[in-house]
């Protein structure tokens, strides 16, 4: 319990006097199939002082840390929250084609891009000009940016990122709306990666989701790859293979 407060005070202390905070998150960098997916959750103080938070902040954790029956308790949850206008959720994705395009970070960074850009444009944190030194209190306001929020991202700083933000390290277990968006991304990418299983049974994807398991690397060995499997993952896994027809994709 008290680390479940001690994550709703970190936004508190963040929020300040701002409007709201904005956590961000990503599921699926490390798998060798399937999209990477971020997660974005706008919470206000008036949602961070309220009874739900009060009676539930206990249940969220980073997503990897719960199973999936209590990721998707927690979704039911955040969609009566949004449904009530205590929340705004957004999912952005990149697919595989962006990851072999833009490389892993990349394609991340274009997922939360899209998932942020749901609930503000970049321009929404622009500010115009710097005002001048002797401006009046309301010109000061008018140079401000066009909202008053925070952007917290799980991880390391992104560079060349469109949102002015701060890093979080290991935010999914200090921030709760940071934790709130690693189980929407999570919760959201495994709901592809099941839907991708009807097409593809044999690889098990309803199973390990597209991560590496010992099963899935077996099946690939056995299998070679399909359409949504990351080439540049698989590199060193399809060179074991016996098939030289499966090594055609490396050349």
């Amino acid at each position: 319990m008290p680390k479940r407060r001690q994550l709703r005070g970190f936004d508190l202390k963040q929020l300040g006097d701002l409007e709201c905070l904005i956590g961000v998150d990503e599921a699926g960098r490390g798998a060798l199939a399937g999209p990477v997916a971020a997660g974005a959750v706008l919470v206000t103080q008036a949602f961070l002082e309220s009874n739900w938070v009060a009676t539930n902040a206990r249940r969220i954790n980073d997503s990897k840390q719960l199973t999936e029956p209590e990721r998707d308790a927690l979704w039911f949850d955040f969609e009566a929250l949004m449904a009530e206008r205590q929340i705004h959720i957004e999912v952005g994705m990149a697919d595989v084609a962006e990851i072999e395009k833009f490389n892993i970070l990349g394609a991340t960074k274009l997922a939360m891009r899209r998932a942020l850009e749901g609930i503000y444009p970049p321009s929404a944190f622009e500010r115009k000009r710097e005002p001048d030194l002797f401006a009046s209190a309301e010109e000061i306001a008018a140079f401000q940016p066009q909202v008053r929020a925070k952007v917290l991202v799980d991880g390391l700083r992104l560079k060349h990122f469109p949102y002015p933000h701060t890093n979080v390290v290991r935010g999914d277990t200090r921030s709760l709306c940071i934790a709130m968006a690693s189980v929407v991304a999570k919760v959201s990418r495994d709901r592809v990666m099941v839907k991708l299983d009807r097409e593809f049974p044999e690889y098990g994807f309803a199973q390990h989701k597209g991560y590496g398991t010992e099963e899935h690397r077996t099946a690939v060995r056995q299998l070679g790859r399909c359409r949504f499997h990351r080439t540049t993952f698989l590199r060193k896994l399809m060179a074991d293979r016996v098939d030289p027809g499966q090594m055609d994709f490396l050349k």
